[in-house]
């Protein structure tokens, strides 16, 4: 599914051949995360308050 209204973006740690990457758009209510290898795929939508916990676990390992 591509949302093209959405503004994708790619963390600045990603390197610059563009493997294993991962996208992200922040809309009003939800956060969307998609294989920046093929934009084609679905991509996966989860709440604020999920991500929020994700990021937050993710930063402590």
């Amino acid at each position: 599914m591509n949302t093209p209204e959405l503004r994708w973006f790619k963390s600045t740690y990603s390197s610059a051949q563009g493997d294993d990457c991962v996208e992200v758009a922040v809309a009003e209510q939800d956060i969307h995360v998609r294989d920046s290898k093929d934009m084609t795929l679905p991509h996966l939508t989860v709440g604020r308050v999920g991500w929020a916990r994700f990021v937050g676990f993710a930063a402590l390992r």
